[in-house]
């Protein structure tokens, strides 16, 4: 099968092309490099400079005999889709529109789509399973909703199938090293601990200690981005081989606090990483960890690398080795 990967030249996109290169597949990379790098793409795939906004380069993509989609170009800060929601409206939906609709253009069956933990909003019970309320308390969930709820009817009306899958937090690199996974104006609380060890930034904010968790800190289910590549091809072959859709969280049912990882990275970098506390964001929740027994069951997935001290220390080696370049 020939898969086109939106995306592909980003942190998880990288990922997800390695591991379907491994499996067997030929992949195409649409990317536009706004927040990925050349260095992450792979000389087994094809890459095409271009925008999911921009339809002459989707159908550019399109025309060359793509069987699946695994769609993850986005804007994903949920910071920013609070400052700027026109952006995240103009890139996250109309562009998958675009997308989707070029995709039945071209009789392309089969879609993965990047989802987020974030369409369930404040969590209602934890583990938060795929029947728990969806009711997104920022801009950027409601993005990745409304995407779900598009492909759902598309589904529906023009026979395509797809996999729907709400990540919780994407962490880690590569323990081989390759792809490196650079990742631009990363905001994501392990590459940002890791650039002030390295000194690229002179302390971590840390949004609330004020929650009510065992130390204040916001708690997150963080998965290895290599457990999170193997799922998409989980995904796509579950979807060629059941002929059903599914919706599906990934995590490892494990929460770690904002403190507690920053504790363990200290102890890895030796570094003191200075830290200070600011008021807590806009719709961040206190504590998001997923329930993931739909995807070990329906996937025959379960994350290898669940081991917080592991996913540190992976991030950390990719980021000292890319300093020595």
């Amino acid at each position: 099968m020939h898969i086109l990967v939106t995306g592909g030249a980003g942190y998880i996109g990288s990922n997800v092309v390695k591991a379907l290169i491994t499996t067997g597949y030929q992949v195409t990379i649409l990317d536009n490099l706004s927040s990925g790098s050349r260095d992450n793409l792979l000389p087994q795939a094809e890459f095409i400079y271009g925008d999911i906004c921009h339809i002459p380069s989707l159908q550019r993509a399109c025309k060359k005999q793509i069987d699946a989609i695994i769609h993850l170009a986005a804007q994903k800060s949920v910071a920013h889709s609070m400052k700027d929601p026109s952006s995240y409206a103009d890139t996250n939906i109309i562009g998958s529109i675009h997308l989707i609709n070029q995709m039945v253009n071209y009789n392309i069956r089969f879609i993965v789509f990047s989802s987020s933990a974030a369409v369930y909003g404040i969590p209602h019970y934890i583990p938060i399973d795929e029947t728990h309320p969806t009711h997104p308390t920022n801009f950027y969930g409601f993005t990745k909703l409304t995407i779900e709820q598009l492909l759902e009817w598309y589904s529906s009306r023009k026979e395509i199938l797809v996999a729907s899958l709400r990540y919780f937090n994407a962490a880690g690199q590569d323990p081989e090293g390759s792809p490196p996974g650079i990742e631009r104006n990363s905001n994501n609380l392990l590459p940002v601990i890791l650039q002030v060890a390295i000194g690229i930034r002179s302390q971590l904010e840390i949004f609330g200690d004020d929650f009510k968790t065992t130390d204040g800190t916001g708690v997150r289910d963080y998965i290895h981005v290599s457990d999170l590549a193997q799922a998409h091809v989980k995904a796509l072959e579950y979807l060629v081989k059941e002929k059903k859709n599914i919706t599906v969280n990934l995590g490892t049912e494990k929460g770690i606090s904002v403190k507690e990882m920053l504790h363990i990275a200290r102890d890895i970098t030796h570094s003191t990483i200075p830290a200070t506390v600011r008021p807590r964001r806009e719709g961040d929740p206190a504590s998001l960890i997923a329930c993931s027994k739909h995807a070990y069951t329906l996937l025959k997935w379960k994350p290898q690398f669940t081991d917080t001290a592991f996913i540190i220390k992976s991030a950390w080696s990719q980021w000292m080795a890319l300093q020595k370049k």
